[in-house]
């Protein structure tokens, strides 16, 4: 890490400890703004047989911001966090969230300390320009009893204090068992929003994975203001199986029954709702840019 980079780092580390509520201020430090992205997941075959002309095309589309779903041995799509922002930068394109899990080799137990596999991946977020590292899920191991998500929802307060550090903000994403599964008379996703302290864990509500389950997104924003930070945009339809196995597919964006519209819209106004990230994981006999240009065109038409 450079002079230029670590005096940076801990300017921002100053700048923002003083923070314990989830404020304006603090994004604007932060220097975050309302985006329209794209979850790269979406485009997942593309990327992995050639990234450098997916990103081209989504490019060509419009897309300015991109979320990763890809980080292997310290590289993201096979390139290094300084070969790929500068990759993206070449397409007029930022990375400002990614989807890493943070997982049981991340924390060791008996020192009670973060690994060297999640200080990298910290590290790495951080020079790819990247505002939020997203744990999407954790193991299964971590929630099994009350205490022991509790315990963990501590962990998670620790990753927010390490990614601060960094200039950056630990976020958690959902998908369904978070709905389906319930410790103490409690959903789990209740107890995440209870012990995660919100100016150090930023939610990323996926609305899509949590259609199955019976929950209501809407209802979820309305009843918790100024938690989601970062929103999965989705729209869904029946499906014989699903992608959650719930029943339900994903889809382009207004033809389905999420009633994804005025989710997004009270994220918006009272959801503290900054990035808008586009994911559809299945295409209906279309091809998966084609579905992502018609989602940007539909989010457009929103006026996002």
């Amino acid at each position: 890490m450079n002079s230029s980079r670590r005096s940076f780092i801990q300017q921002t580390a100053l700048a923002l400890a003083g923070s314990t509520v989830l404020s304006r201020s603090l994004f604007a430090a932060a220097s975050i703004q309302h985006i329209t992205g794209i979850q790269l997941y979406t485009v997942r075959d593309d990327m992995k047989k050639d990234p450098l002309a997916t990103l081209n095309a989504l490019a060509e589309m419009g897309y300015q911001y991109v979320e990763h779903a890809n980080y292997v041995n310290r590289k993201f799509y096979g390139y290094s966090a300084t070969e790929f922002k500068k990759i993206l930068e070449g397409h007029g394109m930022k990375m400002l969230s990614g989807h890493t899990v943070m997982g049981k080799d991340h924390w060791g137990e008996s020192k009670q300390q973060f690994t060297d596999a999640w200080k990298y991946t910290v590290d790495d977020a951080a020079t790819v320009g990247q505002q939020f590292v997203i744990s999407p899920s954790f193991d299964e191991s971590r929630r099994k009893t009350f205490d022991d998500i509790k315990r963990y929802m501590d962990v998670f307060n620790k990753s927010g204090e390490l990614c601060k550090r960094s200039g950056m903000r630990f976020g958690y994403h959902n998908h369904n068992f978070e709905f389906n599964e319930s410790l103490n008379g409690q959903k789990v996703y209740d107890i995440i929003l209870q012990y995660t302290d919100p100016s150090l864990v930023v939610q990323q509500l996926d609305m899509g994975n949590l259609y199955g389950t019976g929950a209501n997104a809407y209802e979820i924003v309305k009843q918790h203001p100024g938690r989601f930070i970062s929103m999965h945009v989705k729209d869904e339809i029946k499906s014989a199986k699903g992608e959650m196995n719930d029943g339900y597919d994903s889809t382009i964006l207004g033809t389905g029954v999420a009633n994804t519209k005025a989710i997004i819209d009270l994220g918006k106004k009272t959801g503290g709702t900054l990035h808008f990230i586009i994911e559809q994981e299945s295409y209906q006999g279309r091809t998966p840019l084609e579905c992502s240009k018609e989602d940007l065109k539909v989010m457009k038409s929103w006026g996002y």
